[in-house]
């Protein structure tokens, strides 16, 4: 008896069906949306439209249904780099890596894995908080400070500060206004002027996405490139105000050459329009997974090949309905003298593969992969240490260039309309990685040694160990009182007592000896 002939009288029309979705299935995950030689033309019709804004002379004048070398010879005039050897091909990858456009940008954010490499930086980066000392001479009552905290709290601060980062890495460019009650555009559009704000004038901050603001630029920032300001945006345009540059607070993720300035809408690089190739990359490597469990799994049935070929519509429809019926739980019938075998794809290393894509993703997030992911790194056999290091030094780099200069406008601000600016407070971050209780007993230690060598030289007494245990936090003893002057006099009387006594002594003992 042949297999086919077991099939031939059963019903095939539901495992024929069967088998198309899960072909249509197989086909949703694995086909790849990008269809390059496709979409080559309207890419470098792109290019040359934004190039075209900057220096109309520059476009090439071809027509976008030539051949596909003068498409590459366009680009490449395009970007003034024909005298060059650059390959056609690579050079043409790499200008598809430019500006993307922040309605691009915005939704590409939304997806799960680049919204979190855009956020838990920010998130991160403020969450130990920081102290604000005052160093000018000032002599200021810790109510104004708690004060003061206590408006930031109002004012959303921390709130603020995170969205000044994160949305700086959606768009590659942030930008901060001051609300400053009473002021007008004639206000906004001149410098800026601390002596310029009023009792209880400033109301904090707000802050406003790229596509809503139009830069304009002086003559100096256009016509002389030795000028500092040069390819800067003098004003910002917002809903017909014009704000002074020197007003806002702006931060950009990486500064981009000064020829790609107007493309990129003076802005810097968004971590979207880097990251989002990859990011579809480890998320379609991860969607194989499990059309690779449920089709590893290959059968080859030993059959008549004249037959089939004599026959194939038969054959099709027969095999359709042998596969439908056939499960992994299911039982499989041959003839006696056929042949069936099987053969399993290994699936031993797909787990690191597949980590690999999202570490590579990670990379570019410049972040480690354990922060990203929130699970065990594999693939790169890497220990940890060093990506701990390298991500606490990008935290502080945040505080350092995003947050401190959000932080020092919005402080003179408020100590100005406030507090008629009679201070000046300096802002000091907590330290990123706290001390496990063991390294804090042993750096007590070490410090109880240190003043106990001090002493012995003379060169410390116990009035300044215990005012240094009560300055430092973690000692366990910065709840005791300091010494009043009634008991610093006191000690030293005594010392001095002693001191006396000892050198009387000896002297007898001398006078003995004679």
């Amino acid at each position: 008896m042949n297999i086919l002939d077991f099939f031939r009288k059963k019903p095939v029309a539901k495992a024929v069906e069967q088998v198309k979705q899960k072909e249509e299935t197989r086909e949703y995950f694995s086909r790849h949306y990008l269809e390059k030689q496709k979409n080559r033309k309207a890419i470098i019709e792109g290019i040359n439209k934004d190039l075209a804004r900057v220096n109309p002379k520059s476009v090439p004048a071809f027509a976008m249904d030539n051949a596909i070398q003068g498409q590459f010879e366009g680009s490449k005039n395009a970007y003034r780099i024909s005298s060059y050897g650059a390959s056609d091909e690579l050079l043409c990858w790499y200008i598809t890596q430019s500006f993307i456009g922040y309605q691009a940008c915005a939704l590409i954010s939304q997806q799960w894995l680049v919204k979190k490499a855009c956020v838990k930086p920010a998130q991160k980066a403020i969450k130990k908080g920081w102290k604000l000392t005052v160093n000018d001479g000032e002599e200021v009552d810790d109510k104004i400070i708690k004060q003061i905290q206590k408006i930031d709290k109002r004012m959303k601060l921390k709130k603020q500060l995170v969205e000044f980062n994160s949305k700086k890495m959606v768009f590659g460019i942030r930008i901060a206004f001051p609300v400053i009650e009473g002021w007008g555009p004639e206000d906004y559009k001149k410098p800026f002027n601390i002596d310029g704000i009023k009792k209880g004038s400033y109301k904090g901050f707000t802050q406003v996405d790229p596509h809503w603001m139009i830069p304009e630029l002086d003559a100096e920032a256009v016509n002389n490139p030795a000028s500092q300001g040069f390819y800067e945006p003098t004003f910002w345009r917002v809903n017909d105000t014009l704000y002074h540059k020197s007003h806002l607070i702006i931060v950009r993720n990486g500064d981009v050459a000064d020829i790609l300035k107007p493309t990129y809408q003076y802005g810097g690089l968004p971590l979207p329009q880097l990251i989002y190739e990859r990011v579809y990359a480890a998320e379609r490597t991860a969607n194989e997974a499990p059309l690779l469990a449920m089709d590893k799994r290959l059968t080859v049935l030993h059959l008549d090949l004249e037959k089939v070929a004599a026959n194939p519509a038969t054959f099709e429809e027969q095999m359709a309905a042998w596969a439908g019926y056939r499960d992994n739980f299911g039982v499989k019938v041959v003839g006696e003298d056929e042949t069936i075998e099987q053969f399993d794809t290994s699936l031993a290393d797909l787990d690191n593969v597949i980590m690999t894509q999202y570490q590579i993703v990670a990379a570019i997030a410049e972040m480690p992969a354990t922060e990203l992911l929130e699970t065990s790194p594999k693939g790169f056999n890497a220990t940890g240490e060093f990506e701990e290091n390298s991500w606490y030094d990008r935290l502080e780099a945040i505080q350092e260039d995003d947050y401190d200069p959000f932080l020092e406008r919005h402080y003179e601000l408020l100590i100005k309309s406030e507090f008629d600016g009679a201070f000046e407070v300096d802002v000091t971050w907590e330290p990123m990685k706290s001390p496990t209780p063991k390294e804090l007993a042993e750096i007590s230690d070490l410090k109880a040694r240190s003043d106990t060598a001090l002493a012995t030289l003379g060169a410390i007494d116990g009035v300044e160990v215990r005012d240094r245990l009560i300055a430092d936090e973690h000692s366990g003893y910065n709840g005791l009182a300091p010494y009043t002057d009634a008991e610093v006099k006191e000690m030293e009387k005594e010392k001095e007592d002693a001191m006396n006594q000892e050198n009387g002594g000896n002297n007898g003992d001398k006078k003995e000896e004679k």
